[in-house]
């Protein structure tokens, strides 16, 4: 009893879910709580912790489910479903969701091992009352903390709940004139009489954004805040006695005003007077889901879907938006390398776990992989006795990732969260992670990752230049122009603006048809690049540019960009259809490097950045008449990663100010640049050129810390030496990402010539050429592939939304929706967001 604790305030108690299981009081053992470290254990890893630690008091908790009495109030039959009108799960209005016919009962003792002693509560009033004290104590204090893996299945989730904004207490309003009408409002620019909206701070009415589908407004509200930097916004038609639809642009999202009443008294207008007129935000979500019909046809609601159990076939329960996180975790475990890094070995890697297993990497993902895979939380219900409806069997069993997903998100910014995410963004993340954490030459990540070559060829010089960069995904463009029913699309539009114009029902949206092999052309055709440095001029010139792959991954992923920016910068995402096949041949585009008759561009540095105090002509080309071509110009750039800038171009913004923005963001990544550019689109020097202003004396290049321990092990684990991790590092302010780019760039420098470690590992299906060049662990083979898995996304933007994804396993495709598994009947290849194709060995 001397091991014995009483928890500190804001100390983790796992009590609701084994460390090395899904393990938890509802389970067949029931759940043991360590009293001394607060570690919870099933019964298959508690003698395990004390033999490890010598631990030998643990809490006992069993919950027994049991059906609930029925009162004889529910009436016969269940009622019909009604069409939902909120957008929410669980609550009046919203989604339903079957209600648990089962209550719980919990069992709670004192286990003593080894020699497995129990001790009821009622039995602590014979210990010593020093003793019992203590233990009461611990004991009280253990059912009462808030359990660190609590409950965060949402079995009510609520998309209209909002926050108050941060904009409201405070809210300028200047005297005015304005007074606003109870009616008969329309555009102050276009003279459009829906989706209109007052601003709070002026009362200037003025439509709002234009939908994906081409609905909506002409942008007008958020033109006039990116000039003004007003910030609320009230919808029109939507204002009641119980309050409207605000937005606040900064905080980009609905928003509750606490003195909405007053700020709009402002205006003239009387809240208690106001009906509604026009939908909210929350309908308008609701119409387009149900008019794409989109999340229909990829859950394949329209059939009855014939569940699954059993290995394999263990669903996710949503913890919260965590869709995104389910579907590609159950398609990682669907891949050999991670099932035998992880599960193959997982009593290594649990033997190994330090102190605290819930804070591991390997330890929890091995958790994940054997939960999904071993088949105990995949148990067919009994069969439904005579008479029994189907509301009364239990939901399928499944596993709930609360460990996992808190550790994986952990730090960051998104991911941390419960907001919908990005499933491309989180699956580079695990990626990024599952690279840090393998420190032996066993990498499951090798199943991804290739070498891709870029040929960038100088069009004033006529010389060209090969870069390589590792990669993992390969993203394909989606070129609308190749439609294949474009009068379709263009009778649709017709349709909608004569809609729009009579006030009627819009008509259902007609989704673009593109061919596949239309994206695969837009990905490997030459691209121009219009400000590329050429090092033979040493000026800007234009050159084009073609990428290959120098290696083709045992497993290729696929993400087709269907979410963008539009001309005017608001995020859409692009309805589209593409016909993937099932069998993919990409021998073609294997890279084949410096060719016969090509002339290399010289590996010279650029110039330094230009500042004001130093002359425009200090680089002199003397007087070379190429000077006029309009192929190139005079040198005015920094040195900047040249692919991130071509990133952010790529949606639409200024070159100029995409590179203001990558330079003061430090190269950082595509995120922190485009939130750089987000924060200062109304300046008016935003598409100028960038200068820095003058340091006094040379160019200083700021200090750069010393590289992470754990940035070197990810670079040394894709096969370099340590000392070329340590100098890429520090060129490029500690990037990883970039700092593999730079490996590439400088291979042939002569102190980063040296010998590096090439891949003892061979693909299961090709063989690596003998003359495999120097470079980063990667697999190859032939670029023939078969599709063997792909996530789609339901919503308008990833921000919102649902995630399923299909997995052909045995010859059939199995969809995986959340905590439910079936056989797919009506999988719709066409709609998917990321695909998964596996080499083709026959």
């Amino acid at each position: 009893m001397a091991g014995i604790r009483v928890p500190r305030p804001g100390e983790r108690v796992h009590r609701e879910e084994c460390a090395f299981s899904y393990s938890g009081p509802e389970s067949e053992g029931g759940l043991y709580i360590c009293m001394n470290t607060f570690l919870g254990f099933g019964k298959q890893f508690v003698e395990r912790h004390h033999l490890k630690t010598g631990q030998r008091a643990f809490l006992h908790l069993k919950r027994t489910r049991k059906a609930k009495s029925d009162d004889g109030s529910s009436g016969a039959g269940d009622p019909p479903k009604k069409k939902p009108t909120r957008l929410a799960i669980g609550v009046e209005g919203g989604f339903e969701v079957d209600s648990d016919p089962f209550e719980l009962e919990e069992e709670v003792k004192i286990v003593i091992l080894p020699d497995n002693v129990a001790i009821s509560r009622e039995s602590l009033a014979l210990m010593a009352p020093a003793i019992r004290e203590r233990v009461t104590a611990s004991i009280e204090a253990l059912l009462s903390a808030d359990s660190a893996s609590r409950r965060q299945d949402v079995e009510a989730w609520d998309g209209e709940v909002r926050q108050v904004s941060q904009h409201a207490v405070a809210l300028r309003q200047p005297a005015t004139d304005v007074r606003i009408p109870p009616c008969g409002w329309r555009c102050s620019q276009c003279d459009l009489r829906e989706n209109l909206w007052v601003n709070l701070t002026d009362g200037s009415i003025l439509c709002g954004r234009r939908y994906f589908d081409g609905s909506g407004g002409n942008n007008h509200a958020l033109e006039h805040h990116k000039r003004t930097g007003f910030p609320l916004a009230v919808k029109l038609g939507t204002i009641t006695p119980d309050g409207a639809d605000v937005y606040s642009y900064e905080e980009d999202e609905m928003v509750l005003d606490p003195g909405l009443a007053e700020h709009l008294s402002h205006f003239g207008i009387d809240m208690m007077n106001m009906q509604k007129t026009d939908k909210t935000m929350t309908e308008l979500e609701l119409d387009m889901n149900q008019r794409v019909g989109e999340w229909g046809a990829i859950q394949e609601s329209a059939v009855q879907l014939k569940p699954l159990y059993g290995p394999g076939n263990t669903g996710m329960h949503n913890l919260g938006n965590s869709c995104y996180l389910n579907a590609v975790m159950q398609v990682v475990f669907s891949i050999n390398d991670f099932q035998n890094k992880y599960v193959g070995h997982m009593h290594k890697i649990f033997q190994d776990s330090p102190a605290d297993p819930t804070q591991d990497f390997n330890t929890q993902v091995a958790k994940l992989g054997y939960g999904l895979l071993s088949g105990e939380y995949s148990r067919a219900p009994p069969e439904s006795e005579e008479g029994e409806g189907e509301n009364d069997k239990p939901e399928p069993e499944g596993i709930s990732p609360r460990m996992f997903k808190a550790l994986v998100g952990k730090g960051h910014p998104e991911f941390s969260t419960n907001r919908q995410q990005d499933a491309h963004e989180f699956f580079l993340h695990f990626i990024n992670m599952v690279e840090r954490n393998c420190r032996s030459s066993e990498n499951p990540n090798l199943a991804f990752r290739y070498v891709a070559e870029e040929r960038f060829h100088c069009l004033a010089s006529s010389r060209v230049k090969y870069t390589q960069r590792v990669d993992y995904i390969m993203q394909l463009p989606v070129p609308l122009e190749a439609a294949l029913n474009k009068e379709e699309l263009a009778d649709a539009e017709r349709q909608r603006r004569t809609a729009e114009e009579q006030g009627t029902e819009l008509p259902e949206v007609v989704r673009a048809k593109v061919p596949f092999q239309a994206c695969l052309d837009s990905f490997s055709e030459p691209e121009q690049v219009e400000d590329f440095w050429s090092t033979a001029l040493q000026a800007k010139s234009v050159a084009v540019k073609n990428t290959r792959f120098t290696s083709f991954p045992d497993c290729l992923v696929i993400q087709i960009k269907k979410f963008t920016f539009g001309l005017d910068w608001v995020p859409k995402k692009l309805d589209v259809s593409i016909d993937m096949p099932e069998i993919l041949d990409l021998s073609g585009l294997r890279g084949r490097g410096l060719q016969p008759g090509e002339a290399e561009l010289p590996d010279i540095a650029p110039p330094p950045l230009l500042t004001p105090d130093e002359p425009k002509g200090s680089l002199s080309l003397e007087d070379d008449d190429t000077l006029s071509s309009n192929l190139y110009s005079s040198p005015t750039s920094p040195v900047l990663d040249e692919s991130l800038v071509e990133q952010v171009a790529e949606m639409g913004f200024p070159r100029e100010a995409c590179r203001k923005a990558v330079y003061h963001t430090n190269s950082s990544g595509l995120e922190p640049a485009i939130n750089w550019v987000m924060a200062h689109l109304d300046q008016p020097d935003f598409s100028s050129p960038l200068v820095l202003p003058s340091t006094g004396g040379g160019h200083k290049t700021p200090d750069t810390e010393p590289p992470p321990e754990e940035s070197v092990v990810t670079v040394t684990s894709m096969g370099f030496t340590r000392e070329q991790a340590l100098r890429a590092l520090h060129a490029t302010n500690n990037s990883v990402e970039r700092a593999v780019d730079w490996i590439f760039s400088h291979i042939d420098e002569p102190d980063t010539e040296v010998s590096m470690e090439v891949s003892e590992g061979r693909s299961a299906s090709g063989t690596m050429s003998e003359t495999t060049p120097a470079g980063p662990r990667v697999r190859d083979g032939p670029g023939k592939y078969q599709l063997f898995a792909f996530i789609s996304h339901m919503g308008t933007s990833t921000m919102c939304g649902h995630y399923v994804c299909h997995i052909k396993k045995e010859g059939r495709w199995v969809i995986y929706n959340d905590q439910k598994v079936s056989a797919s009947e009506r999988p719709r290849r066409d709609l998917g967001y990321i695909y998964f194709y596996q080499r083709d060995t026959g």
